[in-house]
């Protein structure tokens, strides 16, 4: 019971800490775009780094670059990745879900040997737990550590697990809310395509 409490206690502190990044990000949006006379979508643009949300689909993803997960003085960066399809999953050790999600991940990630870059983005965690979380779950692709969860804010995730999957370009072409599946993850990769070619 006490256990069951505490998730429940990290799951709605995970909720409160996006949202009011999120709400201050449109806040922020707002004094601009009034002071610039031009109005904003709250779905954002292609291209201009706005929040995607439940319209995330053929959105650019907003840029990021995190300490690695467990090794601050490393960075992870979704730029490391210019001209390959990434799939970036935001994930947490206390979520009931990443339980089922993060091991499937994982096991995919191996089976795929590299052929699949996966990014995996821990959102406001203890990262010494997160540490033991993807540690037991087996996780060899990077891991970033996202403490006050301002990279999920500008990814518009208001909940967690959520996972996107970004073409060469990375334009999101699929969103999975909650634990992804097999199938998910069939179809996402799909969606993807091929690296750009190199000129």
């Amino acid at each position: 019971m006490v256990a069951r409490m505490y998730h429940a206690a990290r799951e709605h502190m995970v909720t409160t800490a996006v949202f009011g990044a999120s709400l201050a990000a449109i806040i922020a949006l707002g004094a601009v775009a009034a002071s610039s006379g031009t109005a904003t979508s709250g779905a954002g643009t292609p291209g201009t780094g706005a929040s995607p949300s439940q319209g995330a689909i053929n959105q650019q993803a907003p840029g990021f670059s995190l300490p690695a997960l467990g090794h601050p003085s490393s960075r992870i960066s979704l730029a490391a990745y210019a001209g390959r399809p990434v799939i970036v999953n935001f994930f947490a050790s206390y979520c009931v879900p990443c339980r089922k999600e993060t091991p499937l991940l994982a096991r995919y990630y191996r089976a795929a040997h590299g052929g699949v870059a996966i990014v995996g983005v821990d959102s406001n965690d203890s990262q010494t737990a997160a540490v033991t979380f993807t540690r037991t779950a087996g996780v060899s692709y990077p891991l970033a550590y996202d403490p006050v969860a301002t990279t999920a804010s500008a990814f518009g995730v208001v909940a967690i697990p959520q996972t996107f999957f970004l073409n060469a370009h990375h334009r999101i072409v699929d969103h999975i809310y909650g634990a992804v599946t097999a199938a998910d993850l069939a179809k996402g990769v799909a969606l993807m395509g091929k690296p750009a070619a190199q000129s």
